[in-house]
């Protein structure tokens, strides 16, 4: 009995430990660090973890729940950029961008990007044997891009590819929708309207989704205290967080990267202004594109949308000419069924089983009832007829 107890507890005990070690399993999410050079470190972390690595609030990183749904966000706080753009969830620091699920589908492509793209372009020195002519060009080009911020450069990647992701959805609903409805217009059936609901259903989903990250970034737009929280690298900067020993004493992941290095990632002219501080130009430029192209995409599906609501028209149209036909057709039937039925009253009369004494020897008499019962019956059928045309009620 002492030892059914002991082992009834010892299985609750390890039932216990399981249930923990799962939750704790279940808890823990991939996330893959990349860095200023493009080197990508793929980590298990939960939420804990990664709120004490870049300094974030819980409710900041909720919005990056895949099973939370929230609308596309771009938001900056004291150190961090949180990013929602439908299957981008990034948090983007001075030093490291960290891209929630990298082995989705969906995100491969993008984590391919930020590698080629996030390493600074002074790296691609030019070869021994290439022309002189050439390695001017590309030092102008290193120039420009090494002034662009080690934060933009990822966002720019973030915004390019949703971009291109719902542009790309938005021409292959194109491409099945036109013939579509072309073909509903020429024939209509059960089948073609079941195609066009499920295409205009898609459509509107399509349309909630780029609407929102046009919002967003229309949002972003018009407020630029919100576009001057972005500018991590600036912010960095301008704190100069030096320990009294002398040292750098920084927050984040990478406390290798000197002063200078960070210096050299944000304004050429690094003069720390409040006039400086409050220029948001660089990122008001980046966004303005993304924005135009966002809005090409809104403008592909509200072109959209007009034309199916024109075939919604036209096929109403051609519905209500169909049921007008059937009430002119029906008002033909009447007719003449009120003429025949004239007609087999005269015959009715006839048929009686009364005796009668004028219908004797008047043989001829028949021929002339059924003809001129005949011409009474045309003739009223023919005044309704002309009567109809006459008020507009059946066509000429």
């Amino acid at each position: 009995m002492i030892a059914l107890e002991m082992a009834r507890d010892g299985s609750l005990v390890n039932l216990e430990t399981q249930a923990q070690a799962n939750k704790k399993t279940a808890a823990l999410r991939s996330w893959i660090s990349l860095d200023q050079d493009g080197q990508g470190t793929v980590l298990d972390l939960d939420k804990y973890a990664i709120m004490r690595r870049v300094n974030i609030h819980a409710r900041d990183l909720r919005l990056l729940d895949p099973l939370l749904s929230y609308p596309s966000t771009i938001f900056g706080r004291e150190k961090v950029i949180v990013l929602n753009l439908e299957h981008i969830k990034a948090i983007i620091t001075a030093e490291e961008v960290l891209l929630r699920d990298p082995f989705d589908d969906n995100v491969l492509p993008i984590v391919e990007e930020l590698q080629r793209r996030l390493p600074p372009t002074s790296a691609n020195f030019n070869g021994p044997g290439e022309e002189e002519d050439s390695g001017l060009q590309k030092d102008v080009e290193t120039g420009e891009d090494d002034d662009f911020p080690f934060e933009f450069r990822a966002l720019e990647v973030a915004l390019e590819a949703i971009c291109s992701s719902l542009d790309a959805c938005t021409r292959e609903l194109e491409s099945d929708a036109y013939p579509a409805l072309d073909e509903l217009t020429s024939k209509i059936s059960s089948r073609n309207l079941d195609r066009v609901r499920k295409l205009k259903s898609a459509m509107t989903r399509l349309t909630n989704r780029v609407q929102k990250v046009r919002d967003e970034l229309e949002q972003l737009l018009d407020d630029d205290d919100d576009m001057a929280d972005l500018y991590l690298s600036r912010k960095l900067v301008g704190t100069s967080p030096v320990s009294d020993s002398g040292a750098p004493n920084w927050s984040f992941a990478s406390p290798t990267i000197t002063i200078g290095s960070k210096v050299s990632r944000t304004s050429r002219a690094s003069a720390t202004t409040v006039q400086e501080e409050n220029d948001v130009e660089e990122l008001e430029m980046l966004l303005e594109a993304y924005f135009m192209q966002i809005e090409g995409t809104l403008n592909k599906l509200t072109t959209l949308r007009e034309y199916i609501d024109d075939t919604e028209d036209y096929i109403n149209i051609q519905l209500d000419n169909h049921r007008n036909q059937l009430i002119q057709l029906e008002l033909l039937l009447s007719s003449g069924t009120v003429c025949v039925s004239i007609y087999s009253l005269v015959a009715a009369i006839f048929g009686m089983n009364i005796p009668y004494t004028w219908n004797e020897n008047h043989e001829h008499v028949f021929k002339w009832v059924v003809i001129t019962t005949g011409l009474v019956g045309a003739s009223i059928f023919l005044f309704i007829v002309s009567y109809a045309r006459h008020k507009g009620l059946v066509g000429s």
